[in-house]
């Protein structure tokens, strides 16, 4: 038998969005992602940790919803569960509405969800520990 392929960390990500130069302004404003090149009509991101591109959907995009097949939300973990409560006070302040921090014990992570202007869920987790 083949063994599997050995993977690390997450490497970047790629979205469809409407619009991405408003799509890249809250990426950039609300988590930190900030434009490291423009490749035609994309933008390439950054956080410090993993990439993030930004490409324009096709024009017979319907919008995202989470149900089709594709992504489902993006996950980004936070230092502690202070900094969940930092990331409320920083959406309110950019009018970005959201959950509640709800703890998944089972897990071991406290997360705060919200949505990007495409509908794309994000979600903000910490560790209970």
């Amino acid at each position: 038998m083949t063994p599997n392929i050995a993977t690390g960390a997450l490497h970047h990500i790629t979205l469809a969005v409407a619009d991405v130069s408003r799509s890249h302004a809250f990426y950039e404003e609300v988590l930190g992602f900030k434009k490291i090149a423009d490749l035609g009509p994309r933008i390439l991101a950054h956080n410090g940790s993993f990439l993030l591109a930004l490409t324009p959907a096709s024009s017979d995009d319907s919008g995202f919803d989470e149900t089709r097949v594709g992504i489902d939300h993006i996950s980004l973990a936070v230092e502690s569960r202070d900094e969940l409560q930092r990331a409320i006070t920083i959406l309110d302040e950019r009018g970005v509405s959201h959950g509640e921090i709800t703890e998944l014990t089972d897990f071991g992570i406290s997360v705060l969800m919200f949505r990007d202007p495409d509908n794309i869920q994000v979600e903000l987790t910490a560790s209970l520990s």
